[in-house]
């Protein structure tokens, strides 16, 4: 049996509308992958009425293989760097 990843939806949280177009241009660039959906989401924290933070949540949808006749066999990889 072989497992085949077809596609993945990964949500970022980034600070700015810049930041967030940058990280959606470079999805659509990448040879990795094709990018189906991508959105960008502009959210307020709100504590007493007040905006406390805010930030924009990009939600992208890559597509590695195709379901029906999948060619490339992917491994996902979590690296976390805790010093940031």
């Amino acid at each position: 049996m072989s497992k085949f990843l077809v596609s993945t939806v990964e949500t970022y949280r980034v600070d700015t509308d810049e930041e967030a177009k940058a990280l959606i241009e470079d999805a659509k660039q990448s040879a990795m992958f094709e990018l189906g959906k991508y959105s960008s989401e502009y959210k307020e924290v709100k504590a007493k009425g007040e905006v406390v933070d805010s930030f924009y949540k990009i939600s992208l949808t890559k597509h590695f293989n195709n379901i029906k006749e999948p060619s490339q066999h992917i491994k996902v990889d979590y690296d976390v760097d805790y010093n940031i």
